[in-house]
């Protein structure tokens, strides 16, 4: 089985740290200087979904609870 993740980011909560860019293993992460949320804040975003490979890290180093990563587990063949 492959495993894939699904991030999802708050933008509420994020307040652009960047702690989740800097731990993530394939560099998906990066924050959005297009927008920002109601507090004024740049906020976390993902380049590209289907590189998530649900390692948790970005979850895990957010101070605010802004990440949720979701394992999608799919059939290879």
């Amino acid at each position: 089985m492959a495993r894939n993740g699904q991030v999802i980011i708050d933008k509420e909560k994020c307040k652009g740290c960047e702690l989740c860019v800097s731990v993530c293993p394939v560099r998906i992460l990066f924050i959005n200087t297009e927008k920002i949320n109601l507090k004024g804040y740049y906020t976390s975003d993902i380049s590209d979904q289907s590189k998530c490979i649900a390692c948790g890290n970005c979850g895990v180093m957010c101070p605010d609870g802004a990440i949720t990563v979701n394992l999608i587990e799919k059939e290879e063949g």
